[in-house]
């Protein structure tokens, strides 16, 4: 199964580390990041799960929940988190998927197999509220996620569903934002009491109006 942007996100029932779990109940009303590793005990997965953990107040301030899934049992995953934390100074709390009949991964296509039959890539997928796919990031194996676009995503997203904007390159939380071409000079005008900048007719900035 092929997922894409502005898809359903599938549900699913699992066993994790945390005990069976029901996504859709999982994410309840809160925005969700799923993500894969390879496998456990490997030296980037450990990193990453790590980094994830001490974003934790990072992900609540968003409303996000995550969860991780690797191909291995829930046994390994138990004692993989005492690594993490150990080595990564953390206390890992989300939940992390035992995939090991790569049920999940299968459903959102995170096996790719000229580059593994076995092992997922390192993919990631932002759902929304409404369970909707609104990101789909996909490194290789080796490559270890970049936790500071993770969470500049999710800003833009929840940005851009609150307001009629859209985010410019390399854009973070706090920098000027672009008016989409949906919307006219004119209006935008009357939306942004902050003020518009025409570059050109399809090129307006205005002040982040949330802040």
């Amino acid at each position: 199964m092929t997922i894409r942007l502005g898809d359903s996100a599938p549900n699913f029932q699992a066993n994790s580390s945390s005990g069976n779990i029901d996504f859709y109940d999982y994410l309840q009303n809160s925005w969700g990041i799923l993500f894969s590793h390879p496998a456990d005990y490997t030296p980037v997965c450990t990193t990453e799960l790590g980094e994830t953990s001490k974003l934790k107040s990072e992900f609540d301030r968003r409303n996000t929940k995550v969860i991780a899934l690797s191909v291995d049992e829930v046994e390994d995953h138990q004692n993989w988190i005492k690594d993490i934390n150990e080595t990564q100074n953390t206390d890992v709390e989300f939940p992390i998927i035992a995939d090991k009949d790569r049920k999940v991964s299968e459903l959102y296509d995170f096996i790719h197999p000229n580059a593994s039959a076995t092992a997922t890539v390192r993919s990631l997928v932002i759902i929304d509220p409404d369970k909707k796919v609104r990101l789909i990031i996909t490194y290789p194996a080796s490559t270890g996620r970049n936790f500071t676009e993770i969470l500049r995503v999710l800003d833009s997203l929840q940005l851009v569903d609150s307001h009629k904007v859209a985010t410019p390159a390399d854009w973070v939380y706090g920098d000027d934002v672009v008016v989409p071409p949906a919307v006219s000079t004119e209006e935008a005008r009357k939306i942004f009491s902050k003020g518009v900048i025409e570059i050109t007719p399809y090129l307006r900035y205005t002040p982040q109006p949330d802040i």
